[in-house]
């Protein structure tokens, strides 16, 4: 079975995501445990972690049908050692939160050097701050998100997500979510035309570069994540379709089937069943019309 849903408000408390999720027909969703735009948040209260748990067992949300974000703020690669700090004591706060709601993954934005530490200090800090976190929590899995490599960001190469995994020692409680918008900014063109594959990825020290197509065709991004970080971990999708070109490191969303990445790439995705029993969120920008990109990508997966 595939979970498919979007990423939800919780205004009010996150006890009321899981009611709008039912109200559009998700059968997965996504959320935010606190302001995503402010380092510190209220606690959450006894009552709204019960009545969430309440909610999402009644209404047949299980725990891997859910993707929490985390903040924006967050950057867990920063080069300097306030900024640093502060996101790991932000990190650690989302896992707990998730911890306590019964949530058994957090997706984040791996991080940004900033253009003032190298690429692979940048990634250490990462797995450093991954480390830290789960040596501190239980039962969460914290799960790196590739990211279209805008600015300084990393983690918009397979590579740059495999290294971190390599250096984080409980390897049972790391895994990925693939967004189909940022994998096609950063140059993984979705489409069917055969190409690049794997091993004809330039160097990460020419990473900077952009308009390259990394790899071409569903088949061939699938099978170099699996190559190069490990299907084993895939733990959640974001499906979004994109408005700019392959490799032109923007990240702008679209409404399926409404960008350069067009809807057989996602009726694939539905149909493939290595992307069962994960979340697969919508993050499309047109809200309104999430109950019939949520009807429509549950037709291409045969499911009601």
């Amino acid at each position: 079975m595939k979970y498919i849903g979007a990423h939800i408000s919780a205004a009010g408390g996150v006890e009321n995501a899981p009611l709008r999720a039912q109200e559009i027909g998700a059968t997965a969703f996504a959320l935010f445990t606190k302001n995503q735009k402010q380092w510190a948040s209220p606690p959450l209260t006894q009552e709204s972690i019960e009545l969430f748990k309440q909610r999402c067992g009644q209404l047949g949300f299980p725990p891997c049908s859910i993707l929490p974000h985390d903040g924006y703020l967050i950057n867990l690669g920063h080069p300097q050692a306030e900024g640093l700090a502060r996101s790991r004591e932000s990190f650690l706060d989302e896992m707990a939160r998730c911890q306590a709601l019964g949530l058994d993954r957090l997706n984040f934005h791996p991080g940004s050097h900033l253009n003032e530490i190298s690429t692979d200090e940048c990634l250490r800090r990462i797995a450093e701050s991954i480390n830290m976190a789960l040596e501190r929590t239980s039962g969460v899995t914290a799960v790196l998100e590739n990211t279209a490599g805008q600015g300084s960001n990393l983690g918009f190469r397979f590579e740059h997500l495999a290294q971190i995994i390599d250096q984080v020692e409980d390897k049972s409680r790391v895994g990925v979510c693939i967004d189909t918008c940022h994998a096609f900014a950063a140059g993984y063109d979705w489409n069917k035309a055969s190409g690049l594959f794997a091993d004809t990825v330039e160097p990460l020290s020419d990473a900077d570069q952009k308009g390259a197509v990394v790899a071409r065709g569903l088949e061939n991004i699938i099978d170099s994540f699996d190559s190069v970080v490990g299907i084993k971990y895939l733990r959640g999708m974001h499906l979004n379709d994109a408005t700019k070109p392959a490799g032109s490191r923007v990240d702008r969303h679209a409404p399926i089937g409404k960008g350069e990445i067009g809807a057989e790439t996602f009726q694939k995705l539905m149909e493939d069943e290595r992307l069962d029993g994960i979340p697969l969120i919508l993050e499309t920008p047109e809200p309104e019309i999430w109950p019939q990109e949520i009807a429509q990508l549950k037709a291409w997966a045969n499911q009601k």
